[in-house]
């Protein structure tokens, strides 16, 4: 498969249709679950506390369907190893000495690191990065909050 991976025609909507091309009339429409889903049992703590800070927010903002299960159980299971590496970096720091006194990386480094990269590619197939976020916008009602809104409605940037 060549060039750019094609956008959903939810996420073409929501940008305004930018390219003004014609938008699929054959797309599948996924049906969308009435509340979100509870957390899978396999994720770890962290993965699960993720999972239901944004399952219910991707599903108001029209971004969550119930083929898209599968999609977000890998962001937190990502989420959650990336927590992991981290916690055990801020413990044993990323430099650590071999039994013989070499000095060698940490392997919680490329773990965190490995973990990070799928976040964020995961982060932007839902629209959850500063950049992907600012190509969505709502159209048509004005009443309705925007994409960031909804995202970080919760957040307490005061503790920050």
């Amino acid at each position: 498969m060549r060039g750019r991976k094609p956008k959903p025609t939810a996420v073409k909507i929501r940008m305004g249709n930018p390219g003004q091309r014609p938008l699929p009339r054959s797309e599948p429409q996924p049906a969308k679950p009435r509340r979100a889903p509870r957390a899978p049992g396999h994720l770890d703590a962290a993965g699960k506390r993720e999972w239901k800070r944004i399952a219910r927010l991707l599903l108001d903002t029209g971004l969550y369907t119930h083929i898209d299960h599968a999609a977000l159980e890998m962001y937190c299971a990502a989420y959650g190893r990336w927590v992991q590496a981290e916690t055990k970096l801020r413990i044993q720091g990323p430099i650590i000495t071999t039994d013989k006194g070499n000095l060698i990386q940490n392997p919680w480094l490329a773990v965190a690191n490995r973990a990070m990269e799928q976040v964020r590619k995961l982060l932007a197939e839902f629209g959850m990065t500063p950049s992907s976020r600012t190509r969505v916008s709502v159209t048509g009602n004005q009443d309705t909050p925007t994409l960031a809104e909804v995202l970080f409605s919760e957040v307490d940037v005061g503790t920050r």
